[in-house]
């Protein structure tokens, strides 16, 4: 059965199962959703823990010797299962399989922490039959939408009051570092008045930009239009080292995926059907942000920019005097709906 994070602890309230699959690579709640199954286990009478790291040529029959052996201590124990972002293989498939059939006869209970489960391996046999019995907890980052209301929750536990504005600049600052987020609250608690009231003036002056950026962050902004967004984006990343053919990769997959749509949509199909024939299909999920774009970006437009990606692509190999970083910057706020330095340059420069 499914539970998220925030309800894990209300759910391991009413039972705890013999199983609970923590999945996702989110590290505060991935960490917090752990320590829950952890102090659950041991409310309920396990005073015994087991772990065991799966790594390269991980013997899995260990699983089975350990779920098999007799607690030193009690009638049950904990055996913690941390797989990373380890592939299972049929090996541990199978094991896993095997273990969900013996749970019958035991009081044992198997905490799997582990990477980002696909929707394909959640149709795999061996997660269905541990899904059946116990919990399955995937940790997601919190969207840039919410992050604010989720910062202004999490202040209460440090005895803050956190008004929106304030929450919203600590969440622009911390923007997928929840860790760095949480650290932040902590320090503001040790500088809050006696009253515990924040302000957006006190976060700008004791919180340090310490957010982290992937470029599925960067196209995410840009498909939603979020010009300021992506300025800042492709700051985060250029300072993080992230590699410009890794950047210029994720803009042109959307340029094209972008492309496609609009070709799709002039054959008169529905943008649903659109949607569904890309491959990978768009999730239901993202498509509004998908929608946003076509709207504002006409099929010209996109072709210019897919030029302009292909100039990029030429700069970095070196092949171009055009500067890498620049046109990186300039292709993504124009795909956002902005307009960047090098859109305004003549000749073979110009995008818009």
């Amino acid at each position: 059965m499914k539970v998220f994070a925030d309800k894990l602890p209300e759910a391991l309230a009413k039972r705890l199962p013999p199983v609970v699959i923590v999945s996702g690579e989110e590290p505060l709640q991935h960490m917090e959703a752990c320590d829950a199954v952890r102090a659950a286990a041991r409310a309920s009478g396990v005073e015994e823990r087991e772990v065991l790291h799966v790594e390269a040529n991980f013997a899995w029959g260990q699983l089975h010797e350990m779920a098999s052996n007799l607690s030193l201590f009690g009638t049950s124990k904990l055996i913690e299962l941390r797989l990373g972002n380890h592939s299972l293989g049929q090996e541990g498939s199978r094991a896993l399989q095997e273990h969900a059939e013996r749970l019958a006869g035991s009081d044992d209970v198997l905490l799997i922490s582990m990477g980002k489960l696909d929707f394909r391996q959640q149709k795999s046999a061996w997660f269905k039959a541990l899904d059946k019995v116990g919990l399955f907890v995937p940790v997601w980052p919190v969207d840039l939408s919410r992050l604010g209301f989720w910062l202004r929750d999490r202040a209460s536990r440090h005895g803050l009051n956190l008004d929106l504005e304030a929450a919203r600049l600590l969440g622009e600052r911390t923007e997928g570092n929840l860790l760095a987020a949480d650290q932040e609250l902590q320090k503001l608690a040790l500088l809050a008045p006696p009253s515990g009231r924040i302000s957006a003036r006190q976060v700008a002056g004791d919180v340090e930009d310490s957010a982290r950026f992937d470029v599925f962050t960067l196209t995410d902004a840009c498909l939603r239009g979020e010009p300021a967004r992506v300025s800042r984006i492709v700051a985060g990343l250029r300072g993080e080292g992230v590699e410009p053919p890794i950047v210029l990769w994720a803009l042109s997959r959307e340029l094209r995926t972008l492309l496609s749509l609009h070709q799709h949509l002039d054959q008169g199909q529905s943008f649903e059907h659109a949607c569904k024939a890309q491959k990978p299909a768009i999730f239901e999920k993202r498509r509004p942000a998908y929608q946003q774009a076509i709207a504002r970006l006409p099929i010209r437009r996109l072709h210019k920019l897919l030029l302009f990606a292909q100039r990029l692509d030429l700069a970095i190999k070196g092949a171009s005097p055009l500067p890498s970083w620049d046109g990186l910057h300039d292709l993504a706020l124009t795909l956002a709906g902005g307009r960047g330095l090098l859109a305004e340059m003549p000749g073979s420069y110009r995008v818009g």
